[in-house]
């Protein structure tokens, strides 16, 4: 019988790389934080209606990506293939327009997309997600690629450069699509199939192709910026004031679109030049209408997205410090399995003392024990002899320095804690 493995698209985080994602997400909690979000835990389906209705029917996450089934009392649920939506529909439905205005809210998990697999692209994906709800001033916005970008500062990231774009709102966009679409239909034999059913759709779709033929026809398009509104062309120039203030290094791009439709005005990319092709680390922008989409009043948001996949590649790329795989404060060895119980005790003991201990379970050789802990990364060993059972004490060795002294067992937790803090 063959062994089952991991469905493709998938990946299994091991205990000895793991704590690369704590260093992600502890950084990621303190910025949040300093910037005044509160943290919040979503349920991982939802029902499809809602990533139907939010994010947009001709979107590809929609059309070709999203997980999605029936359960057993016959409802449509898909396993979220991004934040946003759940975030503004638990808005909604606890009525957080009578706290305070804005709410800040952020959360990271897993999200799922049914889409190749490729570097730092997964069908089961992390991502860290920020929403701002409530607030229509572009100061938002900037507010917004600030806190992305001093996460990837406190990250130890360089290199990186802010894509900027407006894609205007339902008063200027539809100006604007009806001149795009007239763009791509003088030359609609070069675009490639999917771009050919983007066109009656969706054409600002079509400036997020990667296709060669289409990226040559969205170099010679019309650019967004020419068609905005007042209200969007004001708001633009708002942001990009606040980004200069703040000394970020910004480039315009008008093919930049983002993938979902429930854009507005904003919409922004960091890039990293280590990833290639697939080289963005965040996206993100406005969405003023996202919420009246799934049946809520108006309310502005603004937001972004982060994959945490992309930003440990990028990190190793550079050579940004990744924390480090922190051993046991202690390891017990002890000289025969006749004295497991009493190592078992010694770690209870540790423990409650507040330090992290482990013990040996396979009754190996003292020589054994200490090459396990060393391996391991243990700051202390504690040794149970016969000696030391004897008279009631514990040696105890410094791995760094190799030092060695007897203690009193009673008073062990204290000399390591003791010494812990002079490390």
């Amino acid at each position: 019988m063959d062994a089952i493995k991991a469905p493709r698209g998938t990946y299994d985080v091991l205990g000895d790389e793991s704590w690369k994602w704590d260093r992600v997400i502890g950084v990621t909690r303190g910025a949040a934080a300093d910037f005044g979000f509160k943290e919040v835990m979503l349920p991982v389906f939802e029902h499809t209606e809602l990533f139907s209705r939010g994010i947009g029917d001709a979107t590809d996450v929609v059309e070709k990506e999203m997980y999605t089934f029936t359960d057993k009392g016959g409802r449509s649920v898909t396993l979220r293939p991004e934040l946003t939506a759940s975030i503004v529909r638990s808005y909604l439905e606890h009525d957080m327009r009578r706290r305070s205005q804005p709410v800040k809210l952020w959360g990271w998990g897993p999200m799922f997309r049914y889409e190749r697999p490729q570097s730092g692209r997964y069908r089961q994906f992390v991502q860290i997600d920020f929403e701002t709800l409530g607030a229509s001033s572009p100061l938002a916005d900037v507010e917004m690629i600030d806190l992305s970008m001093e996460i990837y500062r406190r990250l130890g990231l360089s290199n990186l450069q802010v894509l900027l774009n407006s894609v205007g709102c339902p008063s200027c966009r539809p100006a604007y699509r009806s001149t795009l679409k007239k763009h791509f239909e003088s030359s609609i034999h070069e675009l490639c199939d999917t771009c050919l059913g983007r066109l009656e759709r969706n054409p600002l779709r079509i400036l997020d192709c990667k296709q060669p033929a289409c990226r040559a026809l969205t170099d010679i398009a019309p650019s967004v910026l020419d068609s905005l509104c007042d209200e969007c062309r004001v708001h633009f120039g708002e942001v990009t004031r606040g980004l200069e203030r703040l000394g970020a290094s910004v480039k315009l791009d008008n093919r930049l679109v983002r993938g979902l439709d429930y854009y507005t005005k904003t919409a922004y990319e960091i890039l990293s030049g280590e990833l290639g092709a697939q080289n963005a680390v965040c996206g993100g922008g406005r969405y003023d209408n996202l919420a009246e989409n799934i049946g809520g009043p108006h309310v502005p948001g603004v937001g972004f997205a982060s994959g945490v996949e992309r930003i440990i590649i990028t990190m190793e790329a550079q050579g940004a410090y990744m924390g480090e795989d922190a051993g046991p404060d202690v390891c017990i060895v002890s000289s025969s399995p006749d004295r497991a119980l009493e190592a078992a005790s010694l770690a209870h003991e540790l423990r409650a003392a507040g330090l992290s201990a482990d013990m040996d379970f396979m009754g190996r050789s003292m020589k054994t024990q200490m090459k396990s802990a060393s391996q391991n990364g243990a700051k202390f060993v504690c040794i149970i002899g016969e000696d030391e059972a004897a008279s009631g004490t514990v040696s105890v060795k410094n791995m760094s320095n190799g030092e060695q002294e007897s203690v009193e067992r009673t008073s062990a937790a204290e000399n390591i804690k003791n010494k812990l803090l002079w490390r």
